[in-house]
């Protein structure tokens, strides 16, 4: 079998990690799979989201393959720890000799790549999840992580993009060719929420919402790129017409606190449901009526497509890959990022028309299944024998042409 080591920046339980480890699930036994990871430091896991990420890892494991901790592999900059990180990526590859390196996210993907090519590795893939262009940091950064990029691009021989917008804004930054980009959609498994059996009502009890009570639901890290607070800010306009509506936001992070105090601050604390990290988020969809997604900046947003279904009409940022996966007025509404006007005026639409609802999660429920795990994997697995047969075919020539 041919060797590939993955290289991700942490595990956790946001896309980029997902992704990466249900493809060295899926592909175990297909090709001999290296994953390292650093030890996700920056990203303030609840006990259940260890528990979770911890349970993933020894699945991988089960399947065979190999986990590497890389403990100078941080998200954040650290020069020191940084150089360490590089240092060691570049020793563990050359003692692996893979024929294919593939990195994911940011960090991973500037040092990973060039300790691979440092290394002679004959292929190098990146899969950026997302990109820095806008929402993640200050103009002086974005500048500077976007120069890396381009630099990076040269010795990278495809780039794999969650979307074509992805792919078009990548191309629009000049980070590489249009060619050398491949979008491969980030597969879910929307089995588990096309086959809901679990019953909505008492779902919504467990919860403590009452039956007859409208939901709109968000999933994801509490950060600021993920803009809760401007549907926190429209839920405010909703209650007015609404005041009896529920807003649930499954997920945790640094902004839990702030979110809260302002939920209370605005008088809809009693509207609001935190519910942190949950084991059943496919159950706790299923009360919502609506999925909103207020995202400043996305890659992809996965969390749609199980959205999508679990038969959610959605309102969304018209931003980075959403777009593909939000047809406005097919599936739901996009609106425009930090908007809280529009996405309460989306709301409000859906709100009223309950056909409409009905239409829109009838559609987009039937769009999901080109967002499967079973589709990404395939694909994915589509471009390393397609890479490794070019090589082979390349070393067959040179070979030829020594002969001679």
């Amino acid at each position: 079998m041919k060797k590939i080591v993955h290289i991700i920046t942490r595990l956790d339980r946001g896309g980029s990690a997902q992704n990466t480890l249900l493809t060295c699930q899926r592909l175990a036994g297909r090709y001999e799979l290296v994953l390292v990871h650093g030890l996700s430091l920056e990203s303030n896991m609840t006990d259940w989201e260890k528990q979770s990420v911890d349970s993933q890892i020894k699945d991988a494991e089960a399947r065979g393959v190999k986990i590497v901790p890389l403990a100078s592999l941080v998200r954040r900059i650290d020069p020191v720890r940084d150089i360490r990180a590089f240092l060691s990526l570049w020793r563990l590859i050359r003692k692996e000799r893979p024929f294919i390196v593939h990195t994911h996210s940011s960090k991973a993907g500037i040092l990973g790549r060039w300790a691979a090519w440092l290394a002679g590795i004959p292929i190098v893939v990146h899969t950026p999840h997302g990109h820095v262009f806008w929402g993640y940091g200050n103009r002086f950064m974005t500048v500077i992580f976007t120069f890396m990029e381009k630099l990076a691009a040269f010795i990278t021989d495809k780039i794999i993009v969650l979307t074509e917008q992805e792919g078009e804004d990548h191309v629009r930054f000049g980070i590489a060719s249009r060619e050398k980009f491949l979008p491969i959609h980030s597969g879910v498994d929307v089995n588990k929420f096309l086959d809901m059996s679990v019953s909505k009502v008492e779902m919504k009890r467990s919860l403590g919402i009452p039956d007859d009570v409208f939901v709109v639901g968000t999933v994801g890290r509490l950060t600021a790129v993920k803009g809760q607070r401007y549907l926190i800010e429209a839920a405010r306009k909703i209650v007015d017409i609404e005041p009896h509506a529920v807003f649930v936001i499954l997920g945790d992070g640094e902004l839990l606190g702030e979110l809260q105090e302002m939920a209370s601050r605005l008088g809809i604390k009693e509207n609001m449901r935190f519910l942190g990290w949950r084991s059943d988020v496919a159950e706790v969809m299923s009360t919502f009526d609506i999925f909103a997604l207020p995202s400043l900046n996305e890659g992809m947003g996965r969390v749609l497509a199980e959205a999508m279904a679990a038969g959610k009409p959605l309102v969304a940022s018209n931003v980075g890959g959403i777009p593909d996966l939000v047809k406005h007025g097919q599936n739901g509404f996009l609106v425009g990022p930090g908007d809280a006007d529009g996405l309460s005026g989306a709301i409000r639409k859906l709100l009223t028309d309950k056909e409409m609802r009905d239409e829109m999660g009838g559609r987009g429920r039937a769009m999901a299944h080109d967002f499967s795990v079973e589709k990404m994997v395939e694909k994915i697995d589509a471009l390393y024998s397609s890479l490794l047969g070019e090589m082979a075919a390349h070393e067959g020539r040179m070979r030829q042409v020594l002969a001679k």
